[in-house]
């Protein structure tokens, strides 16, 4: 028989389900993190937080202290839990399509750990319709399925989880009922919303950015073959005129989620997306458009390249699908000398920054890190920063 204020979060190591758990946990849920990464499930037993969650450290000790939370590998917990839910990945293959193999395959093994009072919610991102042949393979044990897609900036769920409005949606009443009775003790606004809605908002939300982002980084690259600075011409964009207000800087667009599921959604818009494939070829072509343009003017075999950071985005722990280690690899197939150092993630042969700086030639700005802003870079470097940190390139 389960407890009715226990929860198992699956994937409950990883960056969606570990500060969901600890939210979760400080409002008086019995939280069991269920997952194989073995490594994040010693660190959080332990105290220390496995990446990089503002506000998760003091509150992890805290719940831990209270007995409130608890990371396994033990599958057999969930039998004991009244809510079930599932953050574990949804990538995309060599092709670009949805790999869901993995995914389905998750919930025909633990068919056997669940029974039909339990409330099961699945979080990932998932392409449409997914959500329907999971409900084919648990009805017979369970029919209580909701679809409550999470919607954070990561790093920030703590924060955020509160203040963002969480869509529930399900396949009967009580799947509805339940999941907006527990989203309730941590989010201010509940919108309820057909599945497949809440399938597509999530997707529609990514590939909007993930579009919005690809616009700066072309207009970054017609300025510069103009010899222009488009950090300047994009404040004359937003001086004084509000339609322009939300235009986003340039840089490295990159990231587990906004390629992923913009590909998501092309996949089932049967690959006529051409707006999401015409983004992903300026998103993803930016570290090689980087090297070109610098090949136009220098013999990168006789310069050593410095790249400052190595993560997907800035103040983060997180190389996942980083730009920054394509650029990195690209490199190196290049045979050409790369130093390379960041300010939250170890990557074996990093230098210090310091040491970087003084053996490069050309410094290359490849993660926004606010630790770099402050660096008075030596006027005998080529710096090359298109995230606006200097508001300069030197291409």
């Amino acid at each position: 028989m389960y407890k009715k204020r226990q929860i198992s979060i699956i994937g409950g190591a990883g960056h969606v389900g570990f500060p969901l758990g600890l939210v979760l946990s400080s409002k008086g849920f019995n939280v069991k993190l269920v997952d194989i990464n073995r490594e994040n499930i010693k660190k959080i037993n332990s105290g220390k937080i496995p990446f990089l969650e503002d506000g998760a450290q003091l509150l992890l000790r805290k719940m831990l202290k209270k007995k409130k939370i608890n990371a396994t590998k033990d599958f057999n917990q969930i039998r004991f839990s009244k809510y079930i839910i599932v953050c574990i990945g949804t990538p995309i293959d060599s092709n670009l399509n949805p790999d869901i193999k993995n995914f389905i395959k998750f919930f025909k093994t633990i068919k056997k750990f669940i029974h039909k009072d339990q409330i099961i919610i699945i979080r990932s991102s998932v392409y449409p319709g997914i959500c329907e042949k999971v409900y084919n393979i648990i009805k017979t044990k369970n029919k209580n399925l909701s679809y409550c897609p999470e919607r954070i900036v990561q790093g920030q769920s703590i924060k955020e989880l509160p203040n963002i409005s969480q869509l529930v949606s399900g396949k009967n009443e009580k799947s509805i009922s339940e999941s907006i009775s527990l989203f309730k003790t941590i989010c201010k606004k509940i919108i309820k919303v057909e599945i497949i809605e809440a399938e597509l908002v999530k997707l529609f939300s990514n590939a909007y950015r993930y579009i919005h982002f690809s616009i700066s980084n072309q207009l970054l690259m017609i300025s510069e073959k103009q010899n222009l600075n488009f950090f300047k011409i994009r404040e004359l964009m937003k001086d004084s005129y509000p339609r322009n207000a939300h235009i986003p800087m340039s840089g490295f667009t990159a990231g587990p989620c906004l390629l992923k599921d913009t590909m998501q959604l092309s996949s089932f818009f049967d690959k006529k997306f051409s707006l999401g494939h015409a983004a992903m070829e300026v998103n993803e072509g930016m570290p090689k458009y980087i090297i070109q343009n610098l090949e136009r003017t220098y013999n990168l075999k006789k310069k050593t390249i410095g790249l400052l950071g190595l993560t997907f985005k800035a103040d983060s722990d997180d190389i996942r699908d980083s730009l920054a280690i394509k650029l990195l690899n690209y490199l190196k197939r290049k045979k050409i000398k790369t130093l390379y150092s960041d300010e939250f993630f170890t990557l074996e042969g990093a230098v210090n920054k310091k040491d970087l700086i003084n053996r490069s030639d050309i410094i290359i700005i490849s993660s926004p890190h606010k630790a770099y802003k402050k660096i008075k870079f030596p006027k005998n470097k080529v710096l090359i920063d298109i995230w606006g940190h200097t508001n300069k390139t030197n291409f």
